[in-house]
């Protein structure tokens, strides 16, 4: 084992303090880019540990950190922001290197979930209750009240950003947060929990990390004193944790699931930013993306020719996998062996649908996957129906609207979808129809920070992102004055 570009926080970080867990066993972390191991002592929350980073929480929650002023909050956000601009390289390189993300993304990263902080810090003292004219003799005054302990349940492909979407309205509106980042990339999560405490920038106990796999989010989700959990992840494990918390004690519950996002091309659009962001959609981070465009419908005019120029595009692309590590690699590995082996099963078995580009392993070492375009598959296939979670676009064509849409909503995801045309009516037609918590117009797999962000139907429920994450960290409180007494 190499040493490592900077320590590995392989423990856990409860109250304040790097402490081991309760139990013995460790864990391996191996890169994806050469298979080499990276850590071999990563360690793992038990019951006891999660009852001891709750009872800290409590404590925090109830004391030093509920004094706080929203302005004071806002203040430690602005810091926290700061802070991990500072530390900017090392905390891309910890959530990287263990699944070969590439170096230009993974500061690209750092610096959203800074801009996340940053904006969520700027509601701290701005987010308002509502008050009601007393002409029926009472006052009626809404406060919006903290939670308590919220739990962020984060993925492996945008660890950090997607914490700071659930740490940045859950401090904002005076809550504390135990991260419980993926087994697959721990480290960044709890150096920031302990920067964050050690640089003085909150109390301890209000950001903890409790590293660990589904067992770890098992125990957070079931436990009567967590208040929310915010889980992002497949759609079986976000069915857990909602069970997990209505079997408990009816915690609040935000899920951001699974996608597979369709993308409509209309013989109207402007042919060469189609062709840009359909590639883009499905390429970036490896396709490893829950709002991936992984669906693409070609309207039967422009099939051809669109398909072949997207074709020679995403060929273009295998020439730009390698080494993460690199300026010019614009596409790593897939984040590890499993990873690759479940991209790997769609294809292993005898298949009729027509593969244009890619559709195996590129080179013998590593986990890296071809950018791949697969013609007109069924409508059975399970590589049109299912989340492959890989650099893997569907492509079909479809002759008007109404067949478009009838595609597009026969699915049982709804996160993202995109239409590509220069007729507004259309745009706006479409947008209505489709099952989608995010349309973009001449745009795809793309969210913005003012606008929420969530899915339909087993993509998830609630939304992150905007004042609308704030609700979701809130607890509205109802007073009511009579004034005739």
């Amino acid at each position: 084992m190499a040493a490592p570009k900077y320590p590995l926080p392989a423990q856990l970080y409860i109250n304040g303090k790097f402490v081991d867990s309760h139990s013995d066993e460790r864990h391996s972390l191996y890169s994806p880019v050469d298979e080499t191991l990276i850590c071999d002592q990563v360690q793992h929350a038990t019951a006891e540990d999660v009852d001891a980073a709750v009872d800290a929480a409590i404590t925090a929650f109830n004391g030093p950190w509920r004094k706080f002023t929203g302005a004071q909050r806002g203040e430690a956000l602005l810091k926290l922001a700061a802070l991990m601009l500072e530390h900017k390289e090392e905390l891309a390189w910890l959530d990287a290197a263990p699944i070969g993300k590439t170096t230009s993304f993974a500061l690209r990263e750092v610096e959203l979930a800074a801009e996340n902080l940053r904006y969520y810090a700027g509601w701290a003292d701005k987010y308002a209750g509502e008050s009601y004219p007393a002409d029926d003799g009472f006052v009626k005054i809404v406060r919006h009240e903290p939670l308590g302990v919220t739990v962020a349940i984060n993925p492996w492909n945008g660890p950090i950003v997607i914490m700071s979407m659930k740490l940045g309205p859950a401090l904002a509106t005076g809550n504390v947060m135990i991260l419980k980042p993926s087994e697959k990339t721990p480290f960044a999560a709890t150096r920031l929990a302990a920067l964050a405490t050690e640089a003085g920038i909150v109390p301890p106990g209000v950001i903890q990390c409790l590293p660990g796999a589904g067992a770890t989010g098992a125990l957070l989700a079931n436990h009567m004193k967590v208040r929310k959990i915010s889980f992002t992840g497949s759609v079986a494990t976000g069915k857990r944790v909602q069970q997990a918390a209505a079997s408990s004690n009816l915690k609040r519950v935000t899920l951001e699931l699974g996608g597979k996002s369709p993308s409509a091309i209309f013989e109207d659009c402007n042919f060469d930013n189609a062709v840009h962001w359909s590639v883009l959609a499905i390429t970036f981070n490896a396709g490893q993306a829950c709002y991936a465009a992984s669906r693409l419908y070609v309207q039967e005019t422009i099939a051809e020719r669109f398909t072949a120029v997207f074709a020679e595009k995403m060929k273009e692309k295998i020439q730009q996998i390698g080494d993460p590590t690199k300026a010019e690699t614009q596409i790593g590995p897939l984040a590890d062996k499993g990873q690759l082996a479940r991209v790997a099963s769609f294809f292993a078995n005898d298949n009729p649908t027509q593969v244009l580009v890619g559709g195996k392993q590129h080179g013998e070492k590593g986990c890296f996957w071809e950018p791949t375009v697969l013609y007109n598959p069924p409508d059975d296939a399970q590589v049109y129906r299912e989340e492959i979670f890989g650099p893997v676009v569907c492509v079909r064509t479809f002759k008007d609207e109404e067949e478009f849409l009838r595609m597009a909503n026969d699915s049982e995801f709804g996160l993202m979808a995109g239409v590509f045309t220069q007729d507004i009516n259309r745009a706006m037609r479409l947008s209505a129809g489709l099952d989608s918590g995010v349309v973009g117009i001449n745009c795809v797999s793309y969210i913005n920070i003012q606008a929420p962000f969530g899915g339909t139907k087993q993509s998830g429920i609630g939304r992150e992102h905007s004042h609308y994450a704030l609700r979701s960290y809130t607890e509205p409180k109802t007073v009511l004055i009579n004034m005739n007494y």
